[in-house]
């Protein structure tokens, strides 16, 4: 192995430059994959690597370090092609549709998704599964009465994501609060500054926006069509909607979500095959190529033609690939030295929330996924919070505001892909209506800058830090 040169942080940063000046063009002017611009980025990385004493073996191994953080999403990807492949073909999507549309009147429709979709995941703490269960169904909802698509994403994303962020059974709630050594419910109470806000600014715009979608007398007649096209096709009734309760049960008693959305699957696809009549083979494809509808309603075959393994693929390709560009870039050291310089520029206590908040955000683009967004700035600024006497509380309220909202807004991060390939939306497309997301960073931002609910560190904190160092 040659001898490593220290690595001047514009060398660094090259890579990343280079990966994003690509995936300008490739998605804005030629409406391409983000994939190749990823691996530009990560080619490019492993060649500074090498300039500067890397090994190739290194190199590779950093590769497959970053695919291996990604395995989770993986399989939860995974298994969310089964899960809605086998709710479509046994009817439970079409009955949540069908009720849906009979319940919730268009003009009020994205406030009431978003209201449910917090409910929902501040009881079992998974946005990702919030947004695989109800949040599919309220896509087939929304579409159906005519809301636009990006839109109906936009507010089930703002509700998942705020429930999410406020339930202590959350992982990312958990994770940010424990890196940052703070009780997890001071953490969550002091969370509500930046994220209440954020929320009423996103409910307010969803309740006026959706005005727009009242109902006329045509598209009355069209959700009427919708609904009877739904009765001709499957067998409705209000006992299929008892499957996402009991996935969303077993989350709540603590399960895994892999066993939890195991079980709906298993429950997807029997009744597939003893309520709605279809043979197992029909089942089985359901589950590998999604549900295949062939009606003369081309609304109902583009809702109901999803899911499946194989609609899981491009999702699955583009998440390995984000990983090995993050790989490579924490394994060769080059995010470390960008940190490192991000540091240095932060002198004033004022600075410091916002530099974390934008450390997350960066970190979200480059490492592309959501825990390394938390875990990386928390670690890196730890230090630095207790030098300038900041309780800790304000360091695990950055790396959440930063880090967990925004991982969603990113193509190539691992929460947009999720949701790409979930809802079936475009990243770039819903971005503009992820008003939560967007909002949160800017208001805990500006909130730092004032200095307002900026906690000091107490003596008893300072304290157990000294003694925590002395026994490290």
């Amino acid at each position: 192995m040659s001898e490593r040169k220290s690595m001047p942080i514009y060398m660094a940063a090259l890579p990343l430059f280079i990966m994003i000046v690509a995936m300008g063009f490739t998605i804005i002017k030629y409406e391409g994959a983000p994939h190749i611009p990823l691996l530009l980025g990560a080619f490019s990385a492993s060649i500074v690597a090498l300039f500067y004493g890397y090994s190739w073996n290194e190199i590779e191994s950093s590769f497959y370090s970053g695919i291996h953080k990604a395995l989770p999403a993986i399989v939860i990807l995974l298994l969310v092609g089964l899960i809605i492949g086998s709710w479509i073909g046994g009817g439970i999507v079409g009955s949540l549709i069908f009720y849906g549309l009979k319940l919730i009147s268009p003009g009020y429709f994205l406030i009431s998704i978003m209201l449910l979709c917090t409910v929902v995941a501040l009881s079992i703490g998974s946005s990702w599964s919030t947004m695989a269960t109800i949040g599919v169904a309220g896509m087939g909802i929304g579409i159906s009465m005519g809301i636009s698509e990006p839109m109906i994403a936009g507010a089930i994303i703002s509700g998942a994501y705020m429930g999410d962020k406020m339930s202590p059974l959350s992982d990312t709630t958990n994770l940010a609060s424990g890196i940052a050594d703070v009780p997890l419910f001071e953490h969550i109470k002091h969370l509500l500054y930046t994220t209440l806000p954020a929320y009423v600014i996103a409910a307010v715009i969803f309740g006026i926006v959706g005005q727009r979608f009242s109902v006329t007398g045509y598209e009355s007649e069209q959700i009427s069509l919708i609904m009877e096209n739904l009765q001709s096709q499957f067998i409705i009734s209000p006992w299929l909607l008892l499957v996402p309760v009991v996935v969303i049960v077993l989350v709540l008693l603590k399960i895994p979500a892999l066993p939890a959305l195991s079980v709906g699957v298993v429950l997807g696809f029997l009744c597939q095959v003893l309520i709605q009549g279809d043979a197992v083979g029909t089942g089985v494809l359901s589950l590998y190529d999604g549900y295949q509808l062939n009606t003369e309603n081309e609304l109902m075959n583009n809702l109901l033609n999803q899911g499946g393994l194989s609609s899981m693929m491009y999702t699955i390709s583009l998440t390995i690939v984000a990983m090995i560009f993050g790989g490579v870039i924490e394994g060769t050291g080059m995010m470390k030295k960008m940190m490192d310089g991000i540091i240095h520029l932060v002198r004033s206590t004022r600075a410091l929330v916002p530099a974390t908040i934008l450390t997350s955000i960066g970190t979200n683009i480059t490492m592309a996924e959501q825990y390394i967004s938390i875990i990386v700035p928390a670690r890196m600024y730890a230090d630095t919070y207790n030098q300038k006497n900041l309780h800790r509380k304000n360091l695990s309220r950055a790396v959440e505001d930063g880090g967990t909202v925004t991982s969603v807004l990113v193509p190539w991060n691992t929460g947009g892909i999720f949701v790409a390939g979930t809802l079936g939306v475009e990243t770039l497309s819903y971005l503009p209506y992820a008003f939560f997301n967007l909002a949160t960073p800017v208001i805990s931002i500006l909130l730092a800058l004032t200095g307002f609910s900026i906690v000091k560190a107490g003596l008893e904190e300072k304290s157990s830090s000294k003694m925590n160092r002395n026994i490290g």
